[in-house]
């Protein structure tokens, strides 16, 4: 939603410019939320999820396309995995701390607009780093080569949330740091691709 940032870190007031179709949607999302609680007075609430990763994760995103390919070439079942920009910076938290975050949005007397977001912000080259020690490996460049297909068009700038708004208001801060976070991805990977091996044996 933000793109190409006006200052860092965005709050709610920090206007947005989306530097892909995923975000123009985002952003009419946002802007008919907050159309409809002004015309109608709806109690909706429009939270600004900063990048928010799980288990869960589908495998089209890099968090998940890296955590599953590591196991697999941990379990001997790929040989290597192919990535855009390693140097590309996100504000990445845990779901299951941004759930949280929105039903607490919902439970207020009235509806209003929040950033959630950890306030950190890494680059696929450090998610690869913790994840790479977490599958016993001293390095993950042996494995990881840059294809220029998974670069993107219109790079976005420095995305850094303050949640500061949900902090004072909600009372929500995360809970599970940047390393749990890869943590948890790695190992449900792990068992995961591990059960599917031992299956297809």
């Amino acid at each position: 939603m933000f793109g190409k940032v006006r200052e860092v870190p965005q709050t709610e007031l920090t206007p947005f410019h989306p530097r892909s179709p995923y975000g123009v949607a985002k952003v009419f999302g946002h802007d008919i939320t907050v159309n409809y609680r002004e015309a109608y007075g709806i109690h909706a609430s429009s939270g600004i999820l900063f990048n928010h990763e799980s288990e869960r994760r589908g495998h089209e995103f890099v968090t998940r396309k890296i955590t599953s390919s590591l196991a697999r070439i941990k379990l001997g079942l790929q040989p290597g995995i192919s990535l855009g920009n390693l140097e590309s910076r996100r504000d990445w938290g845990y779901a299951g701390d941004y759930v949280e975050a929105m039903w607490l949005m919902l439970q207020q007397d009235a509806p209003d607009d929040y950033v959630i977001a950890t306030g950190e912000t890494h680059t696929i080259r450090e998610f690869l780093d913790v994840a790479s020690r977490l599958a016993g490996y001293d390095s993950w460049e042996p494995f990881v080569k840059h294809d220029v297909r998974f670069d993107r068009p219109s790079e976005v700038d420095l995305l850094i949330g303050d949640a500061s708004k949900a902090r004072e208001r909600l009372g929500w801060t995360p809970t599970v740091s940047f390393e749990e976070l890869v943590r948890r991805m790695y190992e449900s990977d792990l068992e995961l691709e591990s059960h599917a091996a031992d299956r297809a044996r």
